[in-house]
């Protein structure tokens, strides 16, 4: 019986604790990371995937994207999701994290038929509106935010609820019926009962909901998603990041790209990279209007950041380890002895490629980040240079006795049988 059921070799790894890279082989079993190591003959392993010229990196972790898939046929203006074994692990992302499409009204069902029914670790914000983004209206209905429910629901489970999101809220002036801070404060409450961050998602009106004003409300570790969209004031008069940026930060305040179909600007994001003011996490925000641009998947979006001139640990940090201490998930995100084995194989390529923001402009940098193949729990998931797999000529003898194989030649046997009677 062989030592490993995988072993994962001739890769260059990439440790996240240490933001370095090391030429290792990474041997797993039963789903599980059991030995990190140079030099593994081959031999101890049932299977191989051969990592050559790329890079191994944790399993990817996607902290803001929407995969609850029901809602594209409750109303036509109703937010169209992505799959997320569709989408995701062709990308290397093995955690994704939905960002508030369900409310405690409908989490039970997204519960049951997405999370328990896909391969990969489907984690979720809870959205503090009760039918979360149903339709644009849903998260304008002030009588349907209950915090004490909203908790309710996120402690009972856990497992798989990292935090409560206040998204879409009343981008209008404030009314007797719609309070500037509804939305927020109602998130803020419940993450306090249940003891989990706040993602905010919401749009500055001033003078009643001004930017500075949205983030002062924000406790450490909550975060603040779409950072580097068009309506946020990140820069002073001069081309400055503004100062109070800076102290939410100190503060503990944790900033996300959530890029998707309009959150994202090179005229904003460039000058803070510049002046040293970089997101924690990347993220794509990814749904079904941007999975073809400017979004398109986790790789795409991080790959922007690397044209910028983010060293490369530093774009995977942001998308691994980051992520993962940022959810108060240590297991994840990690390549420790001991950890789930989720895997990113990765490509970077070299040359100059051209990115799109959501503004249509265009950011011409170096380097792309490719996925060669995506393991989830010591699980082959994604692999299309076919990097695991024997050659042909020497598969096993399973490969020549396939059932849709012999069920071919039975066919065929009584086929002849038959025109063997006729005859």
């Amino acid at each position: 019986m062989a030592a490993f059921d995988l072993l994962i070799r001739g890769g260059t790894v990439f440790d996240p604790e240490q933001c370095s890279f090391h030429q290792e082989d990474i041997a797993v079993r039963d789903g599980v990371i059991v030995r990190r190591d140079a030099g593994f003959s081959g031999e101890e392993a049932e299977n191989i995937l051969d990592a050559s010229g790329c890079i191994v990196s944790p399993g990817l972790i996607d902290m803001h994207c929407h995969i609850y898939p029901v809602f594209p046929y409750v109303r036509r203006d109703s937010l169209r999701t992505t799959n997320a074994e569709e989408h995701m692990v062709r990308c290397g992302v093995t955690t994704a994290v939905d960002a508030g499409t369900c409310g405690w009204r409908n989490f039970g069902d997204f519960k049951e038929n997405v999370i328990d029914a896909t391969k990969l670790r489907v984690l979720a914000f809870l959205d503090i509106a009760a039918k979360g983004m149903a339709y644009p209206d849903s998260e304008q209905a002030v009588a349907d935010i209950n915090p004490q429910i909203a908790a309710a629901v996120a402690r009972e489970w856990s497992d798989c609820i990292v935090g409560i999101k206040s998204a879409h809220y009343w981008p209008r002036h404030e009314d007797g019926e719609h309070p500037a801070f509804a939305s927020i404060d109602g998130a803020r409450e419940a993450a306090a009962l249940c003891g989990k961050p706040v993602m905010v998602d919401s749009i500055p009106v001033v003078p009643e909901r001004s930017y500075p004003a949205i983030l002062s409300r924000l406790e450490p570790g909550d975060i603040h998603t779409h950072v580097f969209a068009q309506q946020f004031p990140l820069l002073n008069a001069q081309g400055k990041v503004e100062d109070y940026l800076r102290k939410e930060r100190e503060r503990g305040v944790r900033f996300d790209v959530g890029h998707g179909s309009g959150s994202f600007w090179f005229r904003q994001a460039v000058p803070c990279f510049e002046q040293d003011f970089w997101p924690d996490t990347i993220s794509t925000d990814l749904h079904h209007q941007n999975v073809t641009g400017p979004a398109i998947d986790l790789l795409y979006v991080a790959s922007k950041f690397l044209a910028m001139g983010m060293p490369l640990a530093q774009v995977l940090y942001r998308v691994t380890r980051a992520p993962a201490l940022t959810l108060s998930r240590p297991e994840l995100g990690t390549l420790a002895d001991g950890a789930c084995a989720d895997l990113a194989v990765l490509r970077v390529r070299e040359g100059r490629f051209g990115y799109l923001d959501c503004g249509g402009a265009r950011l011409e940098g170096e380097g792309k980040l490719e996925c060669v193949a995506t393991v989830r729990a010591g699980e082959v998931l994604f692999d299309p240079e076919a990097r695991s797999a024997p050659d042909w000529r020497e598969a096993p003898p399973a490969y020549w006795t396939a059932p849709g194989l012999l069920r071919s030649w039975d066919l065929w046997n009584r086929k002849e049988e038959v025109h063997e009677t006729e005859r």
